[in-house]
């Protein structure tokens, strides 16, 4: 059985679409049985409006499409409301069970059915007081990423820059102080996907949770700014979380080329530079389902056996693939909410 730390299926799908297995996209409930997928993490995502910039070459090979513009809260919150009803509805017609315990996940394991851990990725539906933050807390929201490739209230994303580092501006505000505070004192986990490197220093620094990077990559093999840093890869096992590989060709390949025909053995090169370095227990997957380009041999939620399998070439026995696909989110999990 699988857990996948991030998908963005909300974006696109219907309820009748995720049912039947007629949309279009890499995720559906169909998918998610043949792939063996038992849950996951369901993002909320908010696009920039009108924003569709292309990446910019760099002389000498490499791209960089600047930060995305600020969305208002207002907008935010509005089109956060909507993808969180559509996941309700999601669970209305049994299509998944929204979960927000560890207890709840195991019953799902138990009976067959998909967990869903509702995610906010990128805080511009929360406002710099947080009551709205206790608003969607109580109404299951268990993950957030403080931001994704944009700046807000809280703190700066990274750009999708290739080669570069992902120090690219400055950390926290006063404010995502405050947000990481409040996350840690509810039980919300919080994501350091698309936050930049000062980001990521100060919610180590201050978070009491196990350091969390849902959908991300390893920078000595892609040098993305999306990627992590060895020093990043060794402070988040040491606070006992975990890295999900990410599929999303563009944050795996040594070339940063969104080319699909990548082999999953690349997704596995991955997973093992980050089992060599700071062991096997603080790795696991998150695809990026629905939000990325990922590789044709993996193709979409059916095809994750392939992967698997791949990790299993790569040398991987039984008992860690185990925890690789679920047992480390579930651990992570337990520890954040309590």
């Amino acid at each position: 059985m699988i857990f996948d730390g991030h998908n963005d299926v909300l974006l696109e799908t219907t309820v009748e679409g995720f049912l039947d297995g007629r949309g279009e996209g890499h995720l559906d409930l169909p998918r998610a049985r043949a792939g063996g997928l038992g849950g996951g993490i369901f993002a909320i995502f908010t696009p920039t409006p009108g924003d569709e910039r292309d990446p910019v070459p760099r002389a000498g090979g490499g791209h960089d499409t600047p930060l995305a513009d600020p969305v208002p809260r207002p907008a935010a919150a509005a089109h956060s409301a909507e993808a969180a009803a559509l996941l309700r509805a999601l669970e209305e017609a049994g299509a998944l069970r929204v979960v927000g315990t560890v207890a709840e996940l195991d019953a799902c394991a138990a009976d067959g059915t998909l967990a869903a851990v509702l995610h906010l990725e990128g805080a511009e539906a929360i406002d710099p007081g947080l009551e709205a933050l206790e608003r969607w807390h109580a109404g299951g929201l268990r993950s957030l990423g403080i931001t994704w490739s944009r700046p807000n209230a809280f703190g700066h994303g990274v750009p999708f820059a290739f080669p570069s580092s992902p120090d690219t501006g400055p950390g926290l505000t006063e404010a995502g102080r405050a947000l990481v505070d409040r996350c840690n004192d509810l039980g919300v986990l919080v994501d350091l996907s698309h936050l930049n490197e000062a980001g990521f220093w100060d919610v180590a620094r201050r978070s009491r949770a196990p350091l969390v990077a849902s959908h991300s990559g390893v920078h000595a093999l892609c040098p993305s700014s999306r990627n992590l840093t060895g020093a990043q890869l060794d402070a988040i096992a040491a606070s006992g979380g975990l890295v999900g590989i990410v599929f999303a060709v563009h944050f795996l390949r040594a070339d940063g080329e969104e080319d699909a025909d990548t082999p999953a053995a690349t997704v596995a090169a991955h997973v093992r530079h980050v089992a060599d370095r700071v062991g096997v227990d603080h790795v696991a997957l998150g695809s990026d389902f629905d939000g990325a380009t990922v590789p044709d041999a993996i193709g979409d939620a059916a095809g994750l056996p392939r992967l698997l399998d791949a990790l299993r070439a790569d040398g991987f026995d039984a008992g860690e693939i185990e925890r690789i696909a679920w047992g480390n989110w579930r651990r992570v999990l337990a520890a954040t909410w309590g």
